[in-house]
């Protein structure tokens, strides 16, 4: 069970199109919005380029930045798949 409210006002146009979206998707109100956004809140968070790091995890992380690769056997298949466009067929 939820146990936080969120609450806010809005137009009641936009009431209504996230009623007829989330209608769309077999869902109500609240949980269509919560989704919407959590997600929005998710992208913001990953979209961050800037992370602050005292001086002994900081260390810890150039390692790990300066350390080899270890062999990724995925990745090596992967990468030696030709391209759909770089086709050999003319």
């Amino acid at each position: 069970m939820r146990a936080a409210a969120i609450n806010l006002r809005a137009l009641p146009e936009q009431r209504d199109l996230i009623d007829h979206a989330a209608t769309l998707l077999g869902k109500n109100r609240s949980d269509f919005m919560l989704e919407a956004a959590c997600e929005r809140a998710q992208s913001v968070l990953l979209d961050q380029v800037f992370f602050g790091l005292d001086a002994d995890k900081f260390q810890q992380f150039t390692t790990m930045l300066d350390a080899p690769p270890s062999a990724n056997v995925g990745l090596e298949r992967l990468m030696a798949v030709q391209a759909p466009w770089k086709s050999n067929k003319a």
